[in-house]
């Protein structure tokens, strides 16, 4: 994925997006290839892991 910029491009198929109803994509498409990434783990932010607490069973609902 391209860095965001000004030019309003979309950052999955690199074209000018069609509508404003998917900004910064150009298309419902290229909003859901981007949410599977993300889903996927393509995209991560660098660090380290964060720790996942235990669960408590006095939590539950």
């Amino acid at each position: 994925m391209k860095a965001a910029n000004s030019n309003n491009i979309c950052p999955i198929c690199e074209t000018n997006p069609a509508l404003p109803d998917h900004h910064p994509f150009c298309s419902a498409r290229c909003a859901d290839v981007d949410l599977g990434r993300w889903l996927k783990g393509n995209y991560v932010i660098p660090g380290d892991k964060a720790e996942v607490p235990e669960s408590d069973p006095d939590d539950a609902f």
